[in-house]
């Protein structure tokens, strides 16, 4: 995307609410807050295999999309540009494009199939896709027809031939895609003013990847890691791993996959997120740490240039599609995904299992098993467990909060070990001293 002042109305407001199908809920409380509520998945998917023996990429080709350009055609490719883009932080669509983790899009969203995809969640040919892949400029000079060198900090990423110039109706975006035209919404302030006037579309040829001080594996590379005919199990994330984390997709993996040779993909985002979230180099860091102290063969750690919309139920099928297309076969998805808060009232705009409800409404079409991510909690007597067998028998849970947790980091205190890893805790406390200096 190319960075702009706000372009184009949406409408304030008080925020709509996505509400997707129900799915049947095995506990009893309803209450969001319940720690007890147990959401069920979806029902068991026949999963189709490529010959390898590995998930198929999503698309009705089945294939892995890769649109980097062999380095003899370069020269070529940039010469015949007439104009130039400089992409802004969120240049990871166009990474993502390139390696083949949106498979089978080759390129950006023309105006068909952004309209398609806007309403519907689905592009012209019926297939799901859960958000629109734009590119956004305030240019009035770009015209279908030309040829853009897309750059970012001075490297030149892509070449894009421009085939669609349209003006989106931003507001109708940001209420199909989030739920809500209202301002409250990070997205919609994404939309509003930082996304330009206009939006183009059309195919693009990869020159290079960007330059990042984290490396970010390729869905091909991905794949050469995994193990044939057997279940890969993602672990989504954008924040540190902490134990009940860990504990949540280790058990995950001991329970909701079929085959004993499993592996999960701990699969991070480090693309930009919200404001108040861990910036993405520091993010990484705990992982490799975390990577390292646990060494667990049964692991695969890649991290995902992507930027989060926190679009709640939508963004949970553009999550199931990428890691689709990385291999991966189940998704571990937990209550009010991707979601986020209004900016004024703190209320949340998704309800909690709008997200699973959503996925597992699709995971068959999708070739994607949905596995809903476990309530654990740490008590004194037996340490982790799901939180139903801490209530039935009647444990001492012991909590410690988010902002908490930031407290006693900020302030040196000591950090219960039953909540966070050693080596994470001190790459944490790292960044917050090199923040006060």
């Amino acid at each position: 995307m190319v960075p702009r002042a706000a372009a184009g109305p949406v409408a304030r407001g008080v925020a709509a609410r996505v509400r997707a199908a129900p799915a049947p809920v095995v506990a009893a409380k309803s209450s969001r807050r319940s720690s007890v509520v147990v959401r069920a998945t979806a029902a068991p998917v026949a999963q189709v295999r490529t010959a390898e023996g590995l998930q198929v990429p999503h698309g009705p080709a089945a294939k892995l999309v890769n649109l980097m350009a062999p380095a003899s055609e370069h020269a070529a490719l940039k010469a015949a540009c007439n104009k130039r883009i400089e992409l802004s932080d969120r240049t990871c669509d166009v990474e993502l494009l390139t390696v083949g983790a949106f498979s089978p899009l080759e390129g950006f969203m023309n105006k068909a199939e952004y309209d398609s995809v806007v309403a519907n969640m689905r592009m012209t040919n019926g297939l799901l896709f859960g958000l629109p892949i734009v590119l956004d400029t305030d240019s009035e000079d770009i015209v279908p027809g030309d040829k853009l060198l897309l750059t970012y900090q001075g490297q030149d990423l892509a070449v894009m031939t421009v085939d669609s110039k349209f003006t989106p109706n931003k507001p109708l975006e940001c209420l199909k895609c989030y739920g809500t035209s209202s301002l409250e919404h990070p997205a919609v302030q994404m939309v509003a003013m930082e996304r330009g006037k206009y939006y183009i579309g059309g195919p693009i040829k990869g020159l290079a990847l960007p330059t990042r001080v984290f490396p970010c594996a390729s869905p091909a590379d991905v794949r050469s890691t995994l193990p044939a005919n057997q279940d890969v199990l993602a672990f989504q994330c954008r924040n540190p791993i902490h134990k009940a984390h860990y504990e949540l997709f280790i058990r995950a993996l001991d329970r909701n996959v079929r085959n004993p040779g499993a592996v999960c993909l701990v699969h991070p985002t480090c693309g930009p997120t919200q404001d108040d979230d861990i910036p993405g180099v520091v993010r990484f860091r705990t992982y490799e740490v975390l990577k390292e102290e646990t060494k667990n063969p049964r692991l695969r750690w890649a991290y995902l240039p992507y930027s989060m919309h926190m679009a709640g139920p939508r963004e949970a099928i553009q999550h199931m599609i990428i890691r689709k297309n990385y291999g991966c076969t189940h998704f571990i998805i937990g209550r009010d995904m991707a979601g986020c808060k209004s900016s004024i009232s703190g209320q949340d705009f998704y309800r909690a299992y709008d997200a699973q409800d959503l996925a597992n409404k699709h995971a068959a079409e999708l070739n994607m098993q949905t596995v809903a991510s476990l309530n654990i909690a740490y008590t004194e007597e037996k340490g982790y467990v799901t939180a139903d067998i801490a209530k039935a028998e009647n444990l001492h849970v012991l909590n410690l909060s988010g902002t908490k947790f930031r407290q006693m980091l900020r302030a040196g205190d000591d950090i219960p070990e039953w909540f966070a890893f050693k080596s994470v805790v001190a790459v944490l406390r790292e960044q917050i001293q090199s923040e006060a200096n």
